[in-house]
């Protein structure tokens, strides 16, 4: 079951390793996204990350899809952390056990704007969450567990 999807451009790191997975008392942490998987280096930082006595999974985002959707991961307390707004939107469209979305981190560049301390979101992007908030699904900002809970419509 999952306990929280987190959308952190830096994936998996101390604070969502530890704070996090603590918080929402998950035993599985699942990283999906397309280039980690292909890729040995970013596969090597993040299992440095991994939290003692948590199992650390890594799959593409359509494997993450059919793993979710397929039950395999209904035994886990399972964190889900996802890179971009876009991976969430992607996992709230075609898993419909995705009720939440937690907006942690995502960069800045010239076409965002900044809603949050550590949120920067293009305008597509705000389309992306108008989206999920209107398909009924809860998108909240919070950098670490004892933030207080944003909504993330309230900011746009």
């Amino acid at each position: 079951m999952i306990q929280l999807l987190r959308v952190d451009h830096r994936l998996l790191h101390g604070q969502v390793a530890f704070s996090w997975t603590s918080a929402v008392s998950a035993d599985c942490i699942l990283v999906a996204n397309d280039d980690v998987v292909v890729n040995d280096l970013r596969k090597t930082t993040i299992k440095l990350a991994q939290p003692s006595g948590v199992k650390l999974v890594m799959k593409s985002m359509k494997d993450a899809v059919e793993a979710i959707n397929s039950g395999v991961t209904d035994k886990y307390k399972l964190l889900v952390v996802v890179e971009s707004i876009k991976d969430a939107k992607m996992l709230v469209d075609q898993c419909p056990s995705v009720k939440s979305v937690n907006l942690g981190g995502t960069k800045a560049t010239k076409e965002t704007r900044q809603i949050s301390k550590a949120m920067n979101v293009s305008t597509d992007e705000e389309n992306m969450i108008k989206e999920m908030v209107d398909k009924g699904v809860e998108v909240e900002i919070r950098m670490v567990p004892t933030d207080k809970k944003v909504k993330a419509e309230s900011v746009l």
